[in-house]
């Protein structure tokens, strides 16, 4: 796909449609909306005035035009609220709903012009990211009534940008956009096609291609450093267990060197049945997203290895699938975790924080300094917090403050839950170190409890992304399906932080 950013004037610009944001109550009196309004002859004036058309936020008025004044044929308002809303998440909701919707026309070519008072590169690349994600689908299997339309060219227009720093933001936009459909296509794969051993080819063929290292440790190397909490929970499969390990590092400068390394740990069961305690069959194929924080930990490797930030980072996935056999853990076994902790298994389908539990602990065993995990850890998450915000908890108020404005940087929205040590109680088992369920109360901050103790001694953040990673219904700037959700925060993060390292 060819992205552009450009300062040429409405009617200089050759695409075949405008998609241009409104706001609620607003009329075409100043700017950039009256200059466009004398330009389509009073159209959005009438449409207005008529009250077809407010500028709600999910609006959409749709015109084919006619006159010279604009090469293009057509124009697309996108209703977006309140005007002192329109921020970060809300550009990026108008760029994805003009790409499906102009998509959706058989349109080649759009331009979109953010009327934000934000920097003006921030700007672009949140359009270019917003469009880029809105057209994702999830039709891969489809042989039939696929999305076979294609939007070749995507247009941003600031009229008051620096031409070079507009195209750098644009070419920014795109990376992150194609990272987080990246991790979306990942997620969104069947648990046949995504198995322990394919997810880990995938992320060779990423190192491959944008220069990374990896490493990949199979059953016997696991064994060999005793990790047994994963191994654990691989148990019950006939598909082997891998645990993925990315190394980004920045050019003339080795791991370690300034004492500081960030690791993005996230889990990956590419299909959870629950194990021997089985799940209801109702909406068991969605487990097949299990694995999206091993996915979000691909994508985002992908994007930051693109983008080159001057810190390293490390990028580790550990990969098993969670299925009931005869040689599956059993409720009541006693695993030990490569800590030496011993974890009794009350619930096979906690399973999440075993896997992570062991990767925590390589993280800290290769030098990280900061860890932050991804996880669709805990049911209990969705009742607490619904799907708008992702729950964050953790060790460092610093990290966890530092991730959150990221998040509201790109617009991702992250809430921030308590995890007293009153809490680890809950955790405490009668025959073992821990075990790996707290009961029925505040089941999303026991499981964090839970990784606390492999994260001891380090600055640490987990992200609970059970009830934001998958999105149902669609919506006019996002398929139905996997989200994406904490690709981009995380990449705003990283780069944040190599900023604030050099500075």
């Amino acid at each position: 796909m060819d992205v552009k950013g450009t300062r040429q004037s409405l009617e200089k610009i050759n695409v075949q449609a405008l998609a241009v944001p409104v706001f609620k109550g607003e009329k075409p009196v100043r700017g950039v909306l009256k200059q466009l309004d004398r330009a389509v002859n009073g159209l959005i004036s009438s449409v207005i005035k008529t009250e077809e058309f407010a500028g709600k936020e999910g609006e959409t008025a749709y015109f084919h035009l006619s006159g010279k004044r604009l090469k293009a044929r057509r124009l697309l308002l996108i209703g977006c609220g309140d005007r002192g809303d329109y921020k970060a998440r809300q550009i990026s909701q108008m760029a994805g709903t003009a790409a499906r919707f102009l998509r959706s026309k058989s349109v080649k070519s759009i331009a979109i012009v953010p009327r934000t008072d934000a920097n003006p590169e921030n700007a672009a690349q949140i359009v270019i990211q917003g469009a880029i994600m809105g057209l994702f689908e999830a039709d891969k299997y489809r042989t039939k009534e696929k999305e076979e339309r294609e939007l070749a060219r995507i247009v941003v227009s600031i009229d008051d940008a620096d031409e070079k720093a507009l195209q750098r933001a644009v070419e920014r936009g795109r990376i992150v956009g194609e990272s987080v459909n990246f991790t979306r296509d990942l997620a969104n794969e069947p648990g046949a096609y995504m198995t322990p051993t394919i997810l880990a080819e995938r992320a060779k063929e990423v190192a491959k291609e944008f220069g990374m290292s990896v490493d990949v440790l199979d059953q016997k190397r696991m064994e060999k450093l005793g990790m047994g909490s994963l191994l654990g929970v691989a148990r019950g499969s006939d598909e082997p267990p891998k645990l993925i390990v990315l190394t980004y590092e920045p050019r003339n400068e080795a791991i370690g060197t300034k004492g500081e390394l960030l690791a993005l740990v996230g889990k990956g069961i590419t299909f959870d049945s629950g194990g021997i305690s089985i799940k209801p069959g109702e909406n068991m194929e969605l487990m097949k997203y299990d694995m999206t924080g091993a996915a979000t930990v691909v994508g985002v490797m992908r994007a930051i290895a693109q983008l080159k930030p001057s810190i390293p980072v490390l990028g580790i996935a550990p990969c098993s699938e969670n299925l009931p056999s005869g040689k599956a853990t059993k409720p009541g076994d006693v695993l030990r975790a490569m800590t030496g902790k011993t974890i009794e298994v009350i619930n096979t389908d906690a399973e999440g924080r075993l896997v992570l539990a062991d990767a925590i602990a390589y993280a800290k065993k290769l030098g990280a300094t900061r860890i932050i995990d991804m996880a669709t850890l805990t049911g209990a998450v969705s009742i607490a917090l619904g799907d708008v915000n992702t729950a964050i908890l953790g060790t460092d108020q610093t990290l966890i403050e530092a991730v959150i404005d990221a998040g509201k940087g790109v617009g991702e929205k992250f809430w921030q839950l308590p995890l007293d040590d009153e809490y680890t109680k809950q955790i405490k088992s009668d025959i073992a170190d821990i075990k790996n369920v707290g009961g029925k109360k505040a089941g999303t901050i026991t499981a964090a409890a839970f990784l606390k103790e492999f994260a001891d001694g380090t600055s640490w953040a987990h992200l609970d992304i059970a009830g934001t990673a998958w999105g149902d219904p669609a919506t006019p700037y996002r398929a139905k399906g996997p989200t994406g959700i904490a690709v981009r925060t995380l990449i705003e993060f990283v780069e944040r932080s190599a900023r604030q390292a050099t500075s």
